[in-house]
């Protein structure tokens, strides 16, 4: 009988330690591909589907033609042409610093920074965006591996400073900056095409997805600009500042019948073309983003006030306290003592005694309502960025003195497109219109595709108030009136001077030594086709309206009237004013 061995204990324990090891070995190598796959596939998924995509994906735009920009009569004002800009491909430059040397050479750049992007391992970098025809000939010449070129579209401004700080300017990317360029940026701009091209595994291309829509070219802008007009008005006032070393000035020219904006001069200029050497306050549009004190050039809306009301026709006479008029612990001045004044001598010879006087006679409550429907203390609306509502106080919080200060035009803010705005109404009638600066826009091929048609806001003063008034602002530019520097041969002329002291910066009362000159008014009085507003800051020497800025004013006006062949009338400024006939229950009506 045979008797066999039993296994001993031993050996089953070393069997089961050899199966817990390797299930274990086995149990880590699971878990570290568990982990790897779910880094790669959840913590990783877009990194790595990006590095993929770039093998087999490709994104193209094409970026449409941006509009032109022309002025009234189709003069372009602002263009889009091809430019060469210069590119490198690091990965296939072999030598940055090298590459680096001969760029900064050819384009008068720092070596410095081109040597950082070659030397990046990017795909791709710019050296340098819109080149000029020489930079771009003295790198071609160089024939550097991994240098390369690409056509933009860049943004020209033909006529360099003409208008500048209405058109505006664009970035680098042909995007609005400033100005109408900002404004209308959308239908500049036009839509623009994207779509992706995929790689299959035979290195074949393919439009994935539907058809992309074609790019659609931007439209172009017809302004109420008049380049001709514009080029006179800003050659007349960048002549006057610098006679007088003023600061700078305004001049805008606008047709009263339509509230079409002709010229809006700035001075100092820009060029557009190289903005950036410029400080930004050379950008701003300040005929409509500054507010000034339009001094007694608001004496004329008094006046419109007061023939509105039932209290005061030309000829009231007014004591004008022998130019002197104490109001509590203030004092009103007069430049020269009169006596009685009519109201229409009043405007004539633009005393504040007289204006005051005129402004306790009507009322605060009905001066501020009429103020705000000439469109003072908010804004007009004009299709351009950057707008100021200018200052009126509500009536409420007037006191004595503040009341009697906005009748010669301090303490209360406007701006000159405003200003100018608030004037046509009188030279339209008594009409206020919306003032505007794009009267169209057309297609690459020229067809219309949006027209703006002038805009009735409201009516502010009766049509017999417009008619005296205007005959009354003609005595200003008549022989003895404050404006008489305006007048003009062969034409009747209706305006107001303004000399308005500027506020202290340190909110101090007034400075002793800071005015603003200006004068506004309307030609031909009769049948009135523009509307002139000259500002001139600072001006040294001479500080008066009347001096410093009617001869502006009758520069630009004579020479506009030669250019637009308006004839002359047959009635002299010289002539007796007919009798005042007032339509009261009109002008509440209207």
């Amino acid at each position: 009988m045979t008797v066999h061995g039993t296994r001993k204990p031993n050996d089953s324990r070393w069997i089961r330690f050899r199966i817990v090891v390797v299930g274990t070995i086995l149990a880590l190598c699971f878990g570290v591909i568990v982990g790897r796959a779910v880094e790669l596939q959840v913590l990783r998924s877009r990194e790595l589907f990006g590095k993929a995509a770039d093998q087999y994906n490709k994104t193209f735009d094409k970026r449409p033609r941006r509009g032109t920009i022309y002025d009234q009569n189709y003069r372009e004002l602002a263009i889009s042409i091809d430019t060469a800009s210069i590119c490198a491909y690091p990965k296939q430059i072999s030598s940055p610093r090298e590459t680096a040397l001969a760029l900064a050479q050819a384009l008068h750049l720092e070596q410095g920074p081109i040597f950082q992007k070659l030397s990046s391992g990017k795909g791709f970098v710019w050296v340098k965006r819109h080149a000029t025809p020489k930079e771009e000939s003295a790198v071609r010449e160089l024939n550097l591996d991994g240098v390369d070129f690409r056509t933009e579209s860049r943004r020209v401004y033909p006529l360099r400073t003409l208008a500048a700080q209405v058109i505006g300017f664009c970035g680098i990317d042909e995007r609005g900056l400033e100005g109408l360029e900002y404004y209308y940026n959308s239908s500049l701009s036009g839509l623009e095409s994207r779509w992706t091209d995929m790689k299959d595994a035979l290195d074949r291309w393919f439009t994935a997805g539907p058809v992309p829509p074609e790019s659609k070219d931007g439209l172009n802008l017809i302004l109420t600009i008049d380049r001709n007009i514009q080029y006179v008005a800003e050659q007349a006032l960048s002549e006057t500042v610098e006679q007088f070393s003023a600061k700078s000035g305004i001049a805008l020219i606008m047709v009263p019948s339509t509230g079409a904006v002709v010229a809006m001069a700035h001075v100092p200029q820009f060029n557009p073309n190289t903005f950036g050497r410029y400080d930004p306050w050379f950008w701003r549009n300040r005929a409509i983003t500054d507010s000034f004190e339009p001094g007694s050039t608001f004496k004329m809306f008094l006046a419109a006030a007061a023939l509105d009301s039932d209290f005061c026709t030309p000829d009231s006479e007014f004591y004008c306290e022998k130019g002197l008029y104490r109001v509590g612990n203030n004092v009103i001045h007069d430049v020269y003592a009169h006596g009685a004044l009519s109201l229409k001598d009043i405007l004539k010879y633009s005393s504040n005694i007289g204006a005051a006087k005129i402004g306790e006679k009507i009322g605060s409550r009905f001066f501020y309502d009429k103020l705000k429907a000439f469109g003072f203390g908010e804004k007009t609306g004009i299709d351009c960025p950057g707008e100021c509502p200018g200052a009126l106080h509500p009536v409420q919080g007037w006191s004595e003195m503040d009341a009697l200060a906005t009748c010669f035009g301090q303490g209360v803010s406007v701006s000159a497109l405003q200003l100018t705005s608030a004037v046509a109404a009188i030279a339209n009638d008594g009409v206020l219109m919306k003032p505007y600066l794009v009267q169209g826009m057309t297609d690459r091929q020229g067809r219309l595709v949006k027209t703006f048609q002038p805009t009735r806001l409201r009516r502010v003063i009766s049509s017999d108030v417009a008619h005296s008034l205007t005959r009354m602002l003609e005595r200003v530019v008549a022989k003895g009136g404050t404006g008489v520097r305006a007048a003009l041969t062969g034409y009747r002329v209706a305006g107001k001077t303004a000399t308005a002291q500027k506020v202290d910066p340190d909110g101090k009362g007034y400075a002793r030594d800071k005015y603003i000159a200006a004068f506004v008014g309307f030609v031909p009085a009769g049948d009135p086709k523009m509307v002139v507003l000259v500002v001139v800051d600072e001006p040294k020497k001479h500080i008066y309206g009347g001096v410093v800025a009617a001869p502006v004013f009758r520069r630009i006006v004579r020479e506009a009237i030669q250019y637009l062949k308006i004839p002359p009338e047959l009635v002299t400024p010289d002539e007796a004013e007919p009798p005042f006939r007032a339509s009261w229950e009109a002008a509440r009506m209207g």
